[in-house]
């Protein structure tokens, strides 16, 4: 095999971003789309170049037209689907959250360790450049020992009906797009927090609207992050260490298109990082490819991706209970 052949598990809107990074990758082809509706399954194959079109996910499964599938379900339905898309045999790359549980986390791992097939957590920003050369800076001590992250995305306008605030399906602002500064500050302070403390507000449906949290590492390290469907548009890191710091604008989303990484010396110069340019869901799929053509091993962790889950499940208990949970 020396191309991957992808399958699109649902029609949801996300796919827009992914359809366009799977077709310009030089190793991956895009075959195949899922939907519960043929009638609708087609008219998005048509909409979208898409060879073929099946009216159910396991006709889809069951193919022997297509090697993986990216699953952009409700995240309710991301383990059930990751596992029974590798018992089919197909390699999956899953939109975070990874899933809700950790119990979902580990059946997830175990598929994927019973059947080989590579598995892996959609976190596009972090096979960005702009993150790796993050990376860079803090593990080659550029920035001295790292004190201090804030992270925040925050976005307006959700419909009351959007499946973002159904409580059974796991919404929530945290859940949504919380998990970008959370996934950031694990990735910066490299491991899980010890101890956490988070704060809410719920909306009308009973999920978090409005979610902030305090995460406390070793050696007196500490990050806030924080999330919101109820402010405007906004997406913001800042990264302290004891010589200098890091600002990243826009650190999520449209990288490379108003998105800039900033380095402020102990001397208060501010001078702006280069960073290749590279289209934002690029780079995930480029990594599925050389985890199942070359064996390579997924540059996102599965431990990366079960300590997000245990570090989200440990920040609403906090904020559930109004007391510090400890993870260490």
């Amino acid at each position: 095999m020396s191309v991957v052949r992808w399958g699109l598990l649902s029609t949801a809107h996300i796919n827009r971003r992914v359809i366009p990074a799977i077709k310009a990758s030089s190793r991956g082809d895009l075959v195949a789309v899922a939907s519960r509706d043929l009638k609708k399954a087609k008219a998005y194959a048509g909409e979208w170049g898409i060879l073929q079109a099946y009216g159910s996910y396991e006709a889809m499964l069951a193919s022997d037209q297509v090697d993986a599938v990216y699953i952009s379900l409700p995240n309710h339905l991301h383990a059930e689907w990751s596992i029974k898309a590798m018992e089919a045999g197909k390699h999956v790359l899953c939109e975070k959250p990874f899933a809700i549980s950790l119990e979902e986390v580990d059946q997830m791992i175990a598929a994927a360790e019973k059947t080989g097939l590579a598995l892996a957590e959609a976190f596009m920003y972090r096979h960005h450049p702009q993150t790796k050369v993050v990376g860079e800076w803090i593990r080659g001590g550029r920035l001295g020992e790292i004190t201090y992250l804030h992270a925040i995305f925050n976005f307006n306008g959700l419909d009351p009906d959007n499946v973002r605030l159904a409580p059974d399906w796991g919404g929530g602002c945290l859940w949504d797009v919380g998990v970008y500064p959370l996934s950031l500050a694990q990735y910066v302070m490299g491991d899980v927090p010890e101890w956490v403390i988070g704060d809410q507000r719920l909306g009308e449906s009973g999920v978090d609207v409005v979610f902030s949290g305090q995460l406390h590492y070793s050696d007196g390290r500490s990050a806030h992050i924080a999330s919101s469907f109820h402010t405007p548009f906004h997406t913001f890191a800042e990264i302290i260490g004891t010589e200098g710091r890091l600002t990243l604008h826009r650190p999520f989303v449209q990288m490379g298109a108003g998105s800039h990484l900033y380095y402020t010396s102990p001397d208060d110069e501010v001078q702006q990082v280069e960073v290749p340019v590279k289209e934002l869901y690029l780079g995930e799929i480029e990594d599925m490819n050389a985890a199942i053509l070359d064996g390579q091993a997924n540059y996102l962790t599965l431990a990366e991706s079960r300590n997000h889950v245990r570090t989200v499940l440990a920040l609403y208990e906090s904020a559930g209970t109004n007391q510090i949970v400890r993870l260490a």
